[in-house]
């Protein structure tokens, strides 16, 4: 079955796609992870993660206060997410996921969990841990209908930076935070067979959901009781011709199966255990980079953005082919780093356009450092794009860093083809940043094939040495 690229003639790989590359006819087996949300540090991951919690917060409140008609009238609009193409059925977009039937299990659910009427459960994902009948999949599509409108606005800016045609459409309608209300709305969307398809985020997808209770189970809670009985001498302790003492995991599961109410009562009983086990995947998310693509399929995208780039004469005439081949390698070289790229995005009242922007979502490397350690404001990195066959200079820089502003950045980067004379623009540079007025850093072709290189050969994590030895040319003056 085609891909999205495939479908719509975009000649682009995963790696070069911030969203989700999903065969269009049929479910694909992904899902969409709230704890991933929750850990973006980008505009776009908080805005979503905040409408969730938000979301969630109300429902949950609802049943603890006892307004079930408010928790039902809050649930009764959730619908299957057919439209993302993810989920587990097979061949054809139907989805797993809510119906009404199933909306009003998900409320019986909800209202019969000990950890919601107590408060004990934080978030929507810990639903997976301690709430029966609450499954990863029913997460993935309960977090879809919720984030939808924001989904929406992001798939058309996604079809804007790609050309990719789209139509009104309508959907099953979405939630207003501010008026506590679902409201059914058309959205600009792209067309496949007639059905709305709505791109999703690589960054919010994964193959399997950071919170699993059986995980949890086997990993925390059991190693707990283990230790626990065999420091209480227990009845589950074995001795062994050694003199030995130990308890078996095996025991510990028969004595306490795992089920999400005993999970429940000893989250409870444990809060420690539970806080552990967050901080542990909080520090896994911290750490992954998300990869969507093995090393081997690295090295080969890398190895064909490197003679595409070769392929593109300097020139104004190409200039919109050059444009188009930097999105997919900035997306390439900077995920998840840099995400949710956006095309001549409009400023000052349309007044100004900038090549390419994409949202700062680091949680380390050079782009987090710029903030936390350089303290150069940029929420937003901007790129502008220039295909001359001539030296860049002053007009050029000057286009860029009148695109800074404290709100929305004030770090950017030309991307050229070549320089004359390399150690005068850099001098500029320097100079621009001594004034205060931003951190401009020129990447010609030289940076991308050395990065893109460095791929290609499996090391990847030289191109965030690259990119800071380029910067520090700049500010060390």
């Amino acid at each position: 079955m085609p891909k999205v690229s495939e479908y719509f003639g975009l000649d682009k790989t995963q790696a070069e796609l911030d969203f989700v590359n999903v065969e269009i006819s049929g479910d694909n087996r992904l899902f969409v992870d709230p704890f991933a949300l929750s850990q973006r540090p980008d505009p776009f991951g908080k805005a979503c993660n905040g409408i969730l919690v938000e979301f969630f917060t109300r429902v949950v409140e609802a049943i603890r206060t006892g307004n079930e008609p408010l928790a039902l009238e809050l649930l009764s609009h959730l619908h299957e997410p057919n439209e993302t193409r993810l989920g587990y059925s097979i061949n054809e977009p139907r989805g797993s996921g809510i119906g009404s039937d199933q909306s009003h299990d998900l409320f019986q659910a909800l209202r019969d969990s000990s950890a919601v009427r107590t408060g004990f459960i934080s978030s929507l994902q810990e639903c997976e841990l301690l709430i029966p009948g609450i499954s990863r999949d029913k997460i993935s599509d309960l977090t879809t209908n919720i984030i939808r409108k924001h989904l929406c606005e992001y798939t058309r800016k996604q079809c804007d930076l790609l050309g990719i045609q789209t139509s009104p459409m309508p959907l099953p309608p979405v939630f207003n935070p501010e008026s506590n209300q679902w409201e059914s709305q058309y959205h600009q969307l792209p067309v496949v067979e007639g059905l709305p398809l709505l791109l999703v985020p690589k960054v919010f997808v994964r193959f399997i959901p950071a919170y699993n209770h059986v995980q949890y189970y086997r990993y925390y809670v059991v190693n707990y009781l283990q230790a626990e009985a065999l420091s209480a001498h227990s009845s589950l302790v074995r001795t062994l011709k050694n003199r030995k003492q130990v308890v078996y995991k095996k025991d510990i599961e028969a004595t306490f199966p795992c089920t999400k109410q005993f999970l429940y009562d000893f989250s409870r009983d444990h809060p420690e255990v539970l806080e552990r086990y967050r901080e542990d995947l909080e520090e896994i998310e911290r750490t992954s980079q998300s990869a969507v693509v093995s090393l081997e399929q690295e090295s080969v995208i890398a190895r064909a953005l490197i003679q595409v780039l070769r392929n593109i004469p300097p020139g104004p005439e190409h200039a919109t082919a050059y444009h188009s081949l930097m999105i997919g390698v900035l997306e390439f070289l900077f995920f998840p780093n840099l995400l949710n790229p956006e095309k001549e995005r409009e400023i000052h009242d349309g007044r100004k356009r900038i090549d390419i922007v994409m949202e700062n979502g680091a949680r380390g490397g050079i782009f987090s450092r710029l903030h936390q350690v350089r303290h150069i404001p940029c929420p937003f990195i901007a790129f502008e794009c220039k295909n001359y066959g001539r030296e860049v200079s002053n007009p050029e820089l000057d286009q860029l860093t009148g695109r800074f502003a404290p709100r929305r950045g004030k770090a950017g980067f030309l991307c050229c083809r070549s320089f004359r004379d390399r150690a005068l623009f850099i001098r500029r540079c320097q100079d621009t940043f001594r004034d205060d007025r931003g951190l401009a850093v020129p990447l010609d072709d030289n940076f991308f094939m050395r990065a893109l290189g460095a791929i290609e050969s499996a090391n990847r994590d030289s191109v965030d040495v690259m990119l800071t030895e380029i910067i520090n040319e700049v500010t060390f003056s």
